[in-house]
């Protein structure tokens, strides 16, 4: 049975001075960088497309080999982080991260720029779990450390806030190199500081390090996320069960590997308690609605409201703003009353938004509610489980319980464009009714995404028929939305469910 109990071991702790605030600003920028990252190449790839052309298929692969490298080796860097120092991954991360974006700025084909990813993924999953588990060396003090983590869930908002922004001021002045070039100024005040103010933290009784667990990782995290792309571009029929067969097996593989050792990788007893694995389920749920919802609305207010890409970023912002500041709000509150109680109420907020999405998409207004009301919700709850999920961890295992944390985010984001826009894709193909007097090749452009008709509808001389098109397509594509709100909310319902039978029922008043 889990347990819910946390560890309650060092309970006279010392606060964090100055410094620690000042190594939480430094910790920010990889933070601020990563979240950028995530939104700003969809903006650049059309550029990327018609400088380096190509194929399908290294389109493809440009926009996924960096979350596929990434999410299969948060686990191995989080683990090497305790082991060898922190900070030390941390530096290493942000050389290699800021070396390989420079470089691949200036990719003169596909598959270098291809390759460039792949490396930048390798860096960024040594960024991300060292920022998170050097909180929680830095701040001991468990109150500083609640209030330090909704600082650092904050960045994430903000980055995915500056994201589209960023992206659309960059692209529409420089080459779409200059997406890439920005890791460079972000990163070199790190390289700069961080040795000065970040302390060094690391797990001290490390084992041996265990390249065969580090092949079992790779070979259980890969398939299953590329899996699951595959399962929302090329439906049931592709490889995509395949995949999920060869990830369980090999996750299984791990799993008995780790419970057999002596000193395992990755300690699998962290899952028998109840506040750990709930939290992380929280986090994969909650990220699964956020990302979902981005997903539908972008595309809502650029293709059928018919806004500029900087414009859109401008109209999320109040939501994404609101979300840093539930985030923030959220410590006093988790203070004084018990996690089981604060995350589910907070995410009733996020339920709410979205089903004002599945009652009507008409009104901007309405939408631009609807996204500051999910991003309460989520800020709020994000900031409470991130913060359990590494109290509840020893904290020598710190850099692998947050790697478990940041490996959970990138599968919820991948699971909330590739399912949640699998199913609005499909719902858009099966109700879309085109007007009469389309060419065949329109019309199969038309048919495969809303993008498609809306480029097609450019290039109609017939001006009745594109307004034709465009309508057909839009009404199409908000009923999708309707079908993939609904699921959502429910999503977010069992995350509610989840943080209230296992996030234990009392006040987080203890220092550890």
């Amino acid at each position: 049975m889990l347990t819910s109990s946390l560890p309650t071991q060092d309970i006279a702790v010392t606060r964090a001075g100055w410094r620690g605030w000042f190594a939480l600003a430094v910790l920010m920028l990889p933070v601020l960088l990563v979240s950028v990252d995530n939104t700003v190449l969809s903006f650049a790839l059309p550029e990327i497309a018609l400088d380096l052309q190509p194929s399908s298929i290294e389109q493809l692969w440009i926009i996924d080999v960096y979350p596929l490298v990434l999410a299969g080796l948060l686990v191995t860097m989080g683990t090497l982080g305790d082991r060898f120092g922190r900070k030390r991954m941390l530096l290493i991360g942000a050389t290699g991260f800021a070396a390989v974006s420079a470089l691949s700025a200036f990719a003169p084909t596909a598959a270098l720029l291809i390759a460039g990813r792949a490396l930048m993924g390798v860096f960024g999953a040594m960024l991300m779990p060292s920022t998170l588990s050097l909180l929680r060396s830095i701040f001991r003090d468990r109150d500083q450390r609640r209030f330090a983590i909704a600082v650092w869930a904050s960045g994430f908002s903000a980055g995915a806030a500056l994201g589209p922004i960023v992206g659309g001021f960059l692209l529409e002045h420089f080459s779409w190199g200059s997406v890439f070039l920005m890791a460079v100024p972000v990163l070199v005040p790190l390289l700069v500081l961080a040795p000065f103010f970040v302390p060094e933290s690391r797990d001290p009784a490390p084992g041996r390090f265990d390249p065969v667990s580090v092949l079992l990782s790779l070979a259980t995290m890969v398939p299953i996320v590329y899996g699951i792309k595959k399962l929302a571009v090329e439906g049931p029929l592709s490889l995509a069960p395949v995949l999920f067969i060869v990830g369980v097996v090999f996750g299984w593989l791990f799993v008995r590997r780790q419970r057999r050792m002596a000193s395992p990788m990755l300690d699998m007893t962290l899952f028998q308690r109840g506040t750990f694995s709930g939290a992380i389920l929280v986090n994969l749920l909650s990220v699964v609605g956020l990302v979902g919802f981005l997903y539908f609305v972008a595309q809502h207010l650029q293709l059928v409201v018919g806004l500029s890409p900087m414009a859109a970023g401008f109209a999320l912002v109040p939501g994404l703003a609101l979300m840093i500041v539930a985030g923030l709000a959220v410590v006093p509150v988790a203070k004084r009353f018990a996690p089981r109680v604060v995350v589910p109420v907070a995410l009733s907020f996020s339920v709410v938004a979205y089903v004002m999405v599945a009652l009507s998409t008409a009104d901007l207004l309405q939408l631009i509610v609807a996204f500051a009301l999910l991003g309460i919700g989520i800020g709020a709850a994000e900031t409470v489980s991130n913060e359990l999920i590494l109290s509840s961890a020893p904290a020598a295992k710190a850099g692998a319980a947050s790697a478990v944390s940041e490996t959970a985010y990138e599968v919820g984001a991948v699971l909330g464009t590739a399912v949640l826009g699998g199913i609005l894709a499909a719902f858009y193909r099966s109700h879309l009714i085109l007007p009469a007097g389309l060419s065949e090749a329109a019309a199969q452009s038309s048919r495969e995404t809303l993008a498609g008709a809306v480029a097609v509808s450019n290039t109609l001389d017939d001006a009745a028929l594109a307004d034709a098109l465009r309508a057909a397509a839009a009404h199409a594509f908000d009923s999708g939305v309707v079908v993939t709100a609904l699921i959502g909310a429910v999503l977010i319902v069992v995350a509610g469910v989840i943080a209230a039978t296992t996030l234990g029922g009392t006040r987080s008043t203890s220092t550890k």
